[in-house]
Formats: C-alpha cells, structure tokens, sequence
C-alpha cells in the first residue's frame, strides 16, 4: 500500500493510472476506521482496480464549538487497517495542503443542506461538499463510496455529482453496525459505559419505527412521536432532532405512503449520535 500526504503526487498517481486505463475506487474517510470503513474499502477492492482511501479530518466541516481538537485520530493504526481490508493507497493531505493561504471556494448544495441536521451544524453540509469536490479532483476516482449512516451527506453528494456534471458512481453501502445494534462510528469512543447502553435507544427506536410501519401505522407524527418516547426513558438521552423525509428530496411527510427517510440524532451525554432507516410500507 502506498502512502502519500502530497496532493502533487497524488495527483500524478492519478493521472498514471488514468492513462493506464485503471479504474480508481475512492473511500473518503476522516480516520479512526471502523468496521464500516473496512467494508467500504472492501468493496472498492472487489469492484475497481485501485482502491484509494483518503484520511483527512476536515476543519471547515467543524463547527468552533464541535470537537475538531479532540476527534480522534490514530493515523498509525489506520494504516495498518487500511492495509489488511486491502488499500492500495492511502491519501492523507495536510491542512494546510487542502486550505492553503487565501483559500475561498466553497460548495454549498443550498437546499438539501438545510433540513435534518442541517440547521443544527450550520456550514457543516458546505465543508463536506467542499472537501469531497476536492478530493473527487485530485483523485480522479470512476466510483466513490459511501455509508448510509450519513444519509444525508449521501444525498448531498449525490446531487452535487449530478448538478456539476461529474463522471463519478456514487455508491452507498448499509450502515455497519455493532452485535448490539449501534451504529459504528469513530464517535462511539467518546461514550462512558452508561452512555453507551442509553445509546441503543437509537436502534431500539428505528426497530419500533420500523415494526409499526409494518403493522400499517402510517402517520409520521405518530411514529416520531412512538420513537421520542422511547429515547426519553434514557438519562443521558436527548433529542436533537427526528424527521421523517423523502428519500430523495428530503423534504418532510405527513404520510408514509412510499419509502421514507427516518433519520435521527441524539446527543447521549455530549456526543452527538445519528442514524436512520427507510421505511417501507
């Protein structure tokens, strides 16, 4: 597996590949690779011929009061996993590299931006569409991968491929949860041990969601309402938001009349955990 934290080189692997007809398979990540990551990158090893895996904990996704300080990071072992799931490349960039000195152009995809967590990390949409324009240039990838727990990121991205004309797949893989249910996530460190049995009342409450959907509950207000209750009965449990969407507009419904978006976020304690799942009635 090669290294590199140059975007030059970077940028003329590409390029060589490219003219060797190599398809590139990229795995955007921000580090601390989980499970979740591992299958993203296992996939792009079985469907293309290069699999690139960026590692770039992204500032101007942060909001000043969010944990850009203390998110974690182990860039050592990150290599090693990377390593063993199969990566070709590692790409991880500086800072400084991405956003150097006078840096001002910014992506924003105005309105899937602004619902569900969008009003609750203002610019935090804006950073990510950013970063992954440019990684999508410097990379040059034929197919990116992402995962479903970051529904709406996924949705972002792939209005914003659509809108810019970008020759990329955008491919969403299932969430990868742990045995108990949780979401991974690089954030699932930060729980005590208390808060991280209150966090399976995410989990507990899509399952219910997804139950009374099948039993021919279709009120959205009903079915929110069902999962506010069901987080509630945890101490360290609180409710940033819960919607109930179009999956591809994200526009919010009344009626779950055809597959529908039910996305989450709770903060248990001061970490803020989001999930989801389509419902289908």
């Amino acid at each position: 597996m090669k290294i590199i934290d140059s975007i030059q080189r970077m940028a003329m692997l590409s390029k060589i590949l490219k003219k060797e007809s190599k398809t590139i398979g990229l795995v955007p990540t921000m580090g601390y690779l989980h499970d979740g990551h591992l299958s993203l990158i296992k996939t792009a090893k079985q469907h293309t011929d290069v699999a690139v895996v960026s590692i770039f904990v992204n500032p101007i996704q942060f909001s000043p009061k969010e944990d850009l300080d203390k998110y974690p990071r182990d860039l050592k072992r990150d290599e090693e996993m990377a390593r063993l799931a199969g990566a070709d490349v590692l790409f991880n960039p500086s800072a400084v590299d991405m956003y150097p000195e006078g840096y001002e152009t910014y992506v924003d995809v105005e309105r899937l931006s602004a619902s569900l967590c969008g009003p609750h990390r203002p610019g935090h949409f804006r950073g990510v569409a950013t970063v992954v324009v440019k990684l999508f240039g410097i990379v040059k990838p034929d197919i990116a991968y992402f995962g479903q727990k970051d529904a709406q990121q996924s949705v972002i991205i792939k209005k914003m491929v659509e809108d810019l004309n970008m020759d990329i797949d955008i491919k969403v893989l299932p969430t990868v949860r742990e045995k108990d249910g949780l979401a991974m996530s690089s954030r699932n460190i930060y729980l005590s041990e208390k808060e991280r049995k209150d966090a399976l009342c995410l989990i507990e409450a899509i399952s219910k969601a997804e139950a009374a959907v099948k039993s021919g509950e279709r009120s959205a207000s009903k079915i929110i309402k069902m999962m506010e209750g069901i987080i509630k009965e945890k101490p360290t449990a609180k409710i940033d938001y819960i919607d109930a969407v179009d999956t591809k507009s994200l526009r919010p419904v009344d009626t779950i009349s055809k597959e529908t978006l039910i996305a989450l976020a709770v903060f248990v304690g001061k970490t803020r955990l989001v999930d989801n799942a389509i419902l289908s009635p």
